[in-house]
């Protein structure tokens, strides 16, 4: 599982509600930090990496504006002991890529969830953030480029665009609106570099913009810096 730096953050009492609790009324299991009366505040939907859960992700949050709601979802495929995962990979020693139906059935399941978290928060979709870690951050590419209407940004954290997504992707206005984080150590093991430059090079060859962030020695996790650059994306792509 990934293990995040420790963040410094000073929160004002009573100001938002964070727990452990595993809410289930959404299409994804999921852990929620809201306002209680939170009313078209920025959301972010964090979506975590292969073997890992609902957890992982979520302490990001705490370096992040602490009057926005924040949602960590679960995948739906379990992996033993306790982990989870979006897709099975497709065998071979070709590019990674991911099993067709699983990823078809897992972006329909965030689609929803998006839709449905949009509507119970009280938000708008161009107030919707995807971030994503590894299998995650590919989801996020499979769900914000095909349906870039719900959502502002999407945030790609040592992820890449699948064989398959990348075939598929053409020039489109409806993607023009969409705000794109991609960040990636320079020491990645387990998706290398290269995947980040190849995602970036697609995405700009449609016409986009990604906000690229390349971290020097840095492997198949996040860094500190990191989190501060995607924050300062976040806040930015909002203006």
């Amino acid at each position: 599982m990934l293990k995040l730096l420790a963040l410094a953050l000073t929160l004002v009492a009573g100001v938002v509600h964070a727990d452990d609790t595993l809410h289930t009324d959404l299409p994804l299991s999921y852990l929620e930090q809201t306002q209680g009366d939170a009313r078209n505040e920025p959301l972010v939907i964090f979506l975590h990496g292969f073997g890992s859960n609902e957890e992982d992700l979520f302490g990001i949050k705490d370096a992040l504006p602490s009057t926005w709601t924040y949602l960590s979802a679960r995948a739906p495929m379990p992996v033993d002991p306790s982990g989870y995962r979006w897709f099975a990979k497709k065998p071979g020693d070709g590019d990674y890529d991911g099993e067709t139906a699983d990823l078809q059935r897992s972006a329909k399941l965030i689609e929803d969830f998006v839709t449905q978290a949009t509507a119970k928060y009280h938000t708008q979709p161009d107030r919707v953030f995807l971030v994503g870690f590894s299998q995650g951050a590919i989801m996020s590419y499979e769900v914000g480029l095909r349906q870039p209407a719900l959502v502002r940004g999407i945030a790609a954290l040592s992820g890449s665009v699948l064989p398959v997504l990348k075939a598929e992707l053409k020039p489109n206005g409806s993607l023009d609106a969409l705000a794109i984080f991609i960040g990636h150590g320079t020491l990645d093991q387990a998706l290398p570099y290269a995947s980040a430059t190849r995602a970036n090079e697609v995405l700009v060859g449609l016409g986009l913009k990604p906000e690229f962030h390349g971290y020097m020695g840095m492997p198949h996790t996040i860094s500190e810096a990191e989190i501060q650059d995607l924050k300062g994306w976040m806040e930015n792509s909002l203006k």
